[in-house]
């Protein structure tokens, strides 16, 4: 079993897109993104290819080694509809088709279908949010059997939101990998968790916030144990974004927004966050402060680590005189992805 080093989870958006396409070719080389197109409510039938082309044409040029495309936010009713405009990017593009146990008949259907015309095989997603049921196992070995062992297949345990809240992650997802890694040959095999915290006001009262690498120390946890299979599992995340983020429906033409925003950085363990200014007289100044902390840091890995640290210095030396290069919301969230997708894979085994 071999597989990617990393596995992003992120959402079809021009933010991460953004980030990818401007990752070091080396990085972009090491890294296969799951993207997630989001809710699209009310999208009339005959609109639906079009709709979901403004969200996956950009993820998937900037996916040339590959990925996974899912819409998990996708209504039954138009199972079909969505398994149609999305088969082109797995046929036509580098992307594989994404199914789990708990989806509908249809949309597995769909998928196994798709992935059997495209030969780039099938991700596996298996969702465990909170403890391992035995009963999940018996799904996903009806799945497998229903896709037969001519598709390839792929292994995205997904353990969802890990937080402090959720000491014993390491424990549940060795239980689910003890159960699924016999039920078949995988491909390759990724533990994905999301780490990342929801931000509030409250959180960021002090101007920044330190919260640590939860989904990071659980897949350290299960390499410990030195299994054959622990030892070849791929790492996944969900970026700089908690998984909730996923679930946003589109909100095109929305004006306004919060009065402030979020600055990140990744560290060996820890997520620090700090506080930025959408808008307002001090905004240059507490944004370029707020950038200043970052790469005055002992553990700023320096200007030339990656795009998104050089994004860091220009912002945190640029002057007081002018609003360039001090960004926005959608900004800050590219060049947090940046830098953290370059560590992720500079800290991996092999990268």
């Amino acid at each position: 079993m071999s597989g990617p080093l990393y596995v992003p989870v992120l959402p079809t958006r021009p933010h991460a897109a953004g980030a990818c396409k401007r990752l070091w070719p080396d990085v972009r080389a090491a890294i296969r993104p799951l993207w997630n197109l989001p809710p699209l409510p009310g999208a009339a039938p005959e609109t639906l290819a079009t709709l979901v082309g403004k969200y996956v044409d950009p993820v998937s040029a900037v996916s040339r080694h590959g990925g996974w495309i899912d819409a998990p936010f996708g209504e039954e009713a138009r199972i079909a509809d969505l398994a149609e405009a999305l088969s082109v990017y797995c046929e036509l593009g580098r992307l594989r088709p994404v199914t789990g146990p708990e989806r509908t008949d249809d949309q597995q259907t769909a998928a196994v279908e798709t992935a059997r015309r495209c030969l780039r095989g099938l991700g596996v997603r298996v969702r465990v949010t909170e403890e391992w049921d035995d009963g999940l196992g018996e799904y996903v070995r009806g799945l497998l059997a229903r896709t037969g062992p001519e598709v390839p297949v792929d292994l995205l345990l997904d353990m969802g939101a890990v937080l402090g809240d959720r000491p014993d992650a390491g424990k549940e997802a060795l239980r689910a990998l003890d159960a699924l890694m016999p039920l078949v040959v995988w491909r390759s095999a990724a533990l994905l968790g999301g780490g990342f915290p929801r931000v509030t006001a409250d959180m960021l009262e002090e101007g920044s916030r330190e919260e640590p690498r939860a989904e990071w120390r659980m897949w350290h946890e299960v390499r410990a144990t030195g299994s054959a299979h622990a030892l070849l599992l791929g790492y996944g995340d969900y970026g700089v974004q908690p998984p909730s983020a996923l679930s946003q429906a589109p909100a095109p033409g929305r004006k306004g927004g919060p009065s402030w925003g979020v600055l990140r950085y990744t560290t060996d363990s820890s997520y620090l966050l700090f506080k930025m200014l959408a808008r307002g007289p001090d905004r240059i100044a507490v944004n370029r402060s707020a950038a200043r902390r970052i790469v005055e840091l002992p553990e700023f890995r320096g200007a030339r680590a990656g795009q998104g640290e050089e994004w860091l210095s220009d912002c945190a030396h640029g002057p007081l005189s002018t609003s360039e290069g001090v960004g926005g919301p959608a900004e800050w969230l590219r060049a947090g992805n940046l830098q953290h997708m370059t560590y992720i894979v500079r800290s991996l085994p092999g990268g």
